[in-house]
């Protein structure tokens, strides 16, 4: 198949619910053009390159993809959607078992680059198998670079939490029972969070209403150092999220923040064959240990970027193993 009919599927197919959508939601001609230029010859799969080349497209495409990428899909049965603030993407939904008891709430930060990504991105094996360990699940959205700052997402994030929090009673959640998982760039928001008192406080949100964190895959703790990372194949991405400014690079890096207080618990689940990821995960544990928290890395093994995340919750999966028995000790 030729590179350039390659990318006119895949544009045109990815996160779409069924081929009716895929063939509606097609890309332009010229944005495709556009990818097709950029990716010519890349040794990444045309999904890895898509988020590499994104920040470098024109406005209008850049637009265009993440307004397809992006893009909502039905939730599994028994999702209740909820708005947490006035922008479109400031939304959240949430499952719960059917227990007659207050339940502590798993909330799920979802990743894609700081740029693209939607709250129904792999939630269903996630949610029934969390759900069915007596967890109400959440997955939360957030604003997207370049239509917002990691500040702002940050602070989006923060806010979910908070109306979690507020809503808790009716919802019959426990509000001080609450464990974040962040995949990807969900995981540097997560950690973030977890580390700056500045998003938890500004939303009213006592940093102690926060039992855990896991992290999968996260690359971007230490944003100088995975800037300055000769194997990084997304820098764009990372100089479209945090710029050039080495002071604002250090206060989005989680791992500059880990003086106390921080969250007291983490879990760190790298894939095992990513050495930035590992080496980035070790760095965050240490300063964390450091400020006074317990932090655990295990590399996860057999598993790439992408299967970490979409095997979550599936049988045998040996990150949901670790997760479990991290929830467990929680409880």
């Amino acid at each position: 198949m030729e590179y350039a009919t390659k990318v006119l599927l895949l544009c045109g197919g990815m996160l779409a619910a069924s081929a009716a959508i895929a063939q509606r939601e097609r890309l332009p001609a010229d944005c495709r053009q556009e990818i097709v230029e950029r990716c010519r010859g890349t040794k990444e799969g045309l999904r890895s390159c898509l988020l590499i080349v994104a920040p470098k497209l024109s406005d209008r495409c850049r637009g265009e993809l993440t307004k397809r990428t992006s893009a909502a899909r039905p939730l599994p049965e028994g999702f209740v959607e909820e708005r947490y603030g006035t922008d479109p993407k400031q939304t959240l939904a949430y499952a719960r078992p059917v227990l007659n008891r207050t339940v502590a709430v798993l909330v799920f930060i979802h990743g894609g680059g700081w740029s693209i990504g939607d709250k129904s991105m792999s939630v269903g094996d996630k949610a029934a198998h969390f759900t069915g360990e007596g967890w109400a699940f959440a997955t939360v959205n957030y604003r997207l670079v370049p239509g917002a700052t990691v500040e702002q997402q940050a602070a989006d994030v923060a806010s979910a939490l908070a109306w979690l929090r507020a809503h808790a009673k009716e919802r019959g959640f426990d509000p001080n029972r609450i464990v974040i998982i962040g995949h990807s760039a969900g995981a540097h928001l997560a950690a973030l969070v977890g580390t700056d008192p500045t998003y938890l406080t500004a939303a009213g949100v006592p940093m102690s209403s926060v039992k855990g964190i896991v992290l999968l895959d996260g690359a971007g703790y230490d944003i100088p150092a995975q800037m300055a990372f000769k194997g990084n194949l997304v820098a764009d991405m990372y100089d479209a999220a945090f710029g050039k400014d080495p002071a604002r690079q250090k206060a989005l890096s989680p791992t500059f923040q880990s003086g106390a207080p921080n969250v007291a618990t983490w879990l760190i689940l790298p894939v095992e064959r990513r050495p930035d990821s590992q080496a980035q995960s070790n760095g965050l544990a240490a300063a964390l240990r450091k400020g006074g928290s317990v932090a655990s890395v295990v590399p996860v093994p057999g598993e790439s970027h992408t299967t970490l995340n979409r095997g979550l919750g599936e049988a045998d999966d040996f990150a949901t193993g670790q997760i479990d028995r991290f929830l467990a000790a929680i409880r």
